[in-house]
């Protein structure tokens, strides 16, 4: 797949709300994913089982999910950036949050490789 054609598959993956689906299908074995610092998790990971570890520590932290709305992708040679507005209900708290952040991908051979992602994390608590 182009990189072009794996941005579009993750976009519609994604607004279909088919993750697992996304990372099996589209995602290398060695991806990489990087958080911003101050986060409520590892700011750096590789592979599926970190992955999906850190997939299974943001569900234990959602209390509800209401919506989401993500972007077309803007693709540069091996490279798409994508948008991700959410709004959630984080567990302990009483109200929704906004989320937003700007996603970067890397695709070689058809693959994701790296993904990034840029966001303000919220204060974690002590």
């Amino acid at each position: 797949m182009t990189t072009q054609e794996v941005a579009n598959q993750l976009v519609k993956l994604c607004r279909e709300g088919k993750f697992e689906e996304c990372i099996q299908s589209l995602y290398s074995p060695d991806i990489v994913s990087i958080e911003p610092e101050g986060g409520p998790w590892e700011t750096r990971v590789q592979g599926y089982e970190a992955l999906a570890q850190k997939g299974k520590q943001w569900n234990d932290m959602l209390a509800e999910f209401h919506s989401s709305d993500i972007s077309d992708p803007l693709v540069a040679e091996n490279f798409f950036s994508i948008t991700m507005k959410s709004n959630v209900t984080l567990k302990g708290m009483n109200e929704p949050i906004a989320m937003d952040e700007v996603c970067v991908y890397q695709v070689e051979n058809g693959k994701v490789v790296t993904e990034q992602f840029f966001y303000t994390p919220m204060p974690q608590p002590a």
